[in-house]
């Protein structure tokens, strides 16, 4: 097949220069391939490896490491599960949503703690997180989450006042924020390659711009077909998130949602001196429909969310969305009225994984031989990390503290097939923006 240019797919993508590695050109046999060259697949790689030297092991991507959300997103190493607290202790029960919250938190930890062991050059910081009120109602509902998170006996949030956010960071919007220290900022896509040359050097196989056409299965061998080779496994790994709706057993599990992200051109000492920032956290406020937003290594401010869009079908050609785009661009001029005038240089769109109950799942896919992960919701920096030392925990057939969590091997609500799904997705999302307009009259 011939490979996509990928520069243009996110501003992360066009910081470094890469080449490709080789694309499948005969028949193979590991112990192991994984489907999916994102965080999921390159840390289930790594882990795999790291507890079992010996074992062989074949990574698959279709395009280029990181090509799909692990190299769009905006680089939060951060503990958000699923859409909110509050929506998973109402979905799963109180303990379980404490049950998430440790585990991401653990997440955050491992992640940073690779990433400085491993000396992964990522443009690492971790300058904790702000989950900031916009308005009256707003800030109800992030008192509420405190309350709950108080009550959970998670330690390490807490609110801080109108004044004391000034002091961090200022906007004319803000009413006040969560405070949270476990929170880093990295670029994904050096990430993503980061990772590709230490699982390399580690002895495992990556294939690049090699697709995976069938999957099929016998009693010794599991075959995974691609134009130019097969590879045979005894075990694998289906790491493909938002792609997940293209394997026919995953295919209700989870729909592609795409969000959009813009980025200005590189602030000034004027900016800054009247918006501060001193400690560059990670921000999001508290809309259903979020705006996530950070500030870049050379001092970009990167700003998603707003609004989505889904996928009809098989339709996977949605990056662009010049209306999101649009009211990104207004929204950061409302967020920091400073920045009128400030040139705005990037624009992409990337699919995230949405189950219907807005949380994550994996586990056995079948048998004990396939084990997939996926529904991350544009939360799955930290998550996907952690997730490929519970995939690897499940290859290996060991149980542990992750592969008893909860949304392992959980009962997930099927997705129904279109044109019901597609209503009952355009339905959901009405209702979303619906509430935003309530909730902040600047809607």
């Amino acid at each position: 097949m011939i490979a996509q240019s990928f520069e243009p797919k996110s501003f992360w993508m066009s910081t470094q220069s890469y080449t490709p590695s080789k694309t499948l050109q005969k028949d193979i046999f590991v112990d192991v391939a994984i489907v999916g060259g994102g965080f999921t697949g390159l840390s289930s790689a790594f882990h795999l490896k790291k507890s079992e030297p010996e074992i062989k092991i074949a990574l698959l991507e279709s395009q280029i490491i990181g090509y799909g959300a692990s190299g769009r997103n905006a680089g939060f190493n951060m503990t958000l599960f699923g859409l909110t607290m509050s929506f998973t202790a109402i979905r799963f029960g109180r303990t379980k949503a404490r049950e998430a919250h440790v585990y991401m938190e653990r997440a955050v930890d491992t992640l940073h703690s690779l990433v400085k062991g491993l000396k992964i050059d990522c443009d690492y910081e971790h300058p904790g997180f702000l989950r900031v009120a916009t308005s009256e109602k707003y800030k109800k509902r992030i008192l509420h989450e405190i309350e709950l998170v108080n009550s959970l006996g998670i330690k390490g949030i807490e609110w801080i006042n109108k004044e004391k956010l000034s002091e961090q960071v200022k906007s004319p919007n803000y009413l006040g924020a969560w405070l949270e220290p476990r929170c880093g900022l990295l670029n994904p896509a050096k990430l993503s390659w980061g990772w590709k040359s230490i699982i390399e050097s580690m002895g495992v196989h990556v294939f690049e711009n090699t697709s995976v056409i069938e999957i099929s299965k016998d009693r010794d061998k599991l075959c995974l077909l691609t134009s130019n080779g097969k590879v045979y496994a005894d075990k694998i790994v289906l790491a493909t998130n938002a792609y997940s709706h293209l394997i026919p057993e995953l295919k209700q599990k989870q729909v592609p949602v795409w969000t959009y992200i813009v980025l200005t051109e590189p602030l000034n000492q004027k900016h800054f001196a009247e918006i501060c920032w001193k400690n560059r956290q990670g921000i999001e406020d508290a809309r259903n429909l979020v705006h996530y937003y950070r500030l870049t290594a050379d001092n970009r401010i990167l700003m998603g969310g707003r609004d989505v869009s889904f996928a009809y079908d098989l339709d996977t050609n949605l990056d662009i969305n010049s209306d999101t785009f649009n009211l990104l661009e207004k929204d950061v001029l409302q967020t920091f009225p400073i920045l009128k005038g400030i040139k705005f240089t990037h624009r992409w769109g990337g699919p995230v994984s949405v189950p219907v109950d807005l949380a994550p799942a994996m586990g056995y896919l079948g048998d004990k031989r396939v084990v997939y992960s996926l529904g991350c919701l544009g939360h799955g920096v930290s998550l996907t990390h952690l997730n490929g030392c519970t995939v690897s925990d499940l290859i290996l057939d060991r149980k542990t503290d992750l592969t008893d969590v909860f949304f392992v091997n959980r009962k997930t609500i099927p997705w129904p097939p279109n044109p019901i799904r597609h209503l009952a997705a355009q339905a959901i999302l009405g209702y979303m923006h619906l509430e935003d307009k309530i909730f902040d009259p600047k809607e």
